[in-house]
């Protein structure tokens, strides 16, 4: 496949880095996996494996999971990844300080590399505030990587059309299908996604009905592939918590969690990471 950058870098291996950086190892790209000591970084390499063999088992992936796999190397450092990387891709956690201290040391190291950031609520123009804004796009992947087709692009005011066409290309190279959204609060897909699934936990909550029929119900009323409260469990209960604050912050009262949602996430109750969401996994 071609179309995809020479060098990827990948900021984070956990769930969604590891998936980022399977889709570009598929897809010819080398990718740097960049972690925070070397412990992190070893278990971010074997998740990428995992990933790549399971889709060689599957029939999905072209080629070998080992032959990809050659093309991955990791750092334990911002410093040390490649001065000639054309595209980073930041993977950690949702916190505005820490991507713009991401990107603010990357884009030093590395001067020509387009800054993108796969937060799936976070302002983009707030990023790239004090960095090369022109150089900084959401790049907003979908879990499990290799199996969702969707790329969110979220577009600020500083950023040039060629960048967007340039990260658009590489997505679609990646065989995914792209959609370009405006920066605003939750973009396009958590702000529809967090709406429906808080609502979800509030029918739970107020006994409406099980969270097996509820789910049910979306499946095959409305054709979702997963209903809304074993996606809630699928992403992350404090994950879906956190966007819900923030753009209960941006947009009102109609994003505020329900008390059954901070309860849950307070007793660790994360949904499929911790064995214990909504469901049992």
């Amino acid at each position: 496949m071609s179309g995809v950058p020479g060098t990827v870098a990948v900021v984070g291996g956990g769930t969604m880095g590891a998936g980022i950086a399977h889709v570009f190892l598929a897809a010819g790209s080398a990718v740097v996996l960049a972690e925070a000591d070397a412990e992190r970084a070893a278990v971010g390499a074997r998740n990428v494996a995992a990933s790549l063999r399971k889709a060689e088992e599957r029939g999905k992936l072209a080629g070998t999971a080992e032959e990809a796999l050659t093309r991955l190397s990791t750092v334990e450092s911002l410093g040390a990844l490649p001065v000639e990387t054309a595209l980073v891709v930041e993977a950690v956690p949702e916190n505005l300080d820490l991507k713009r201290a991401v990107f603010t040391e990357v884009a030093q190291r590395c001067p020509e590399a387009v800054l993108a950031s796969n937060t799936s609520s976070l302002s983009i123009t707030e990023l790239a505030q004090g960095l090369p804004g022109e150089r900084v796009i959401g790049m907003h992947f979908f879990n499990p990587v290799p199996v969702q087709a969707l790329v969110e692009l979220v577009v600020h005011a500083g950023l040039p059309a060629e960048t967007v066409a340039v990260v658009r290309g590489w997505a679609e190279a990646l065989g995914k299908t792209v959609i370009e959204v405006r920066d605003s609060p939750g973009f396009a897909t958590s702000r529809l996604g967090v709406a429906v699934g808080l609502e979800a936990i509030r029918m739970l909550e107020e006994g409406v009905a099980t969270a097996e029929d509820i789910d049910t119900g979306m499946r095959l009323g409305y054709g979702w592939p997963m209903g809304p409260l074993r996606l809630t469990d699928l992403v992350g209960l404090d994950v879906r918590l956190s966007i819900a604050d923030h753009l209960a912050t941006q947009l009102g009262a109609r994003f505020a969690a329900p008390q059954l949602l901070r309860d849950k996430v307070a007793r660790g109750e994360l949904g499929r990471k911790s064995g214990q969401g909504f469901f049992t996994w």
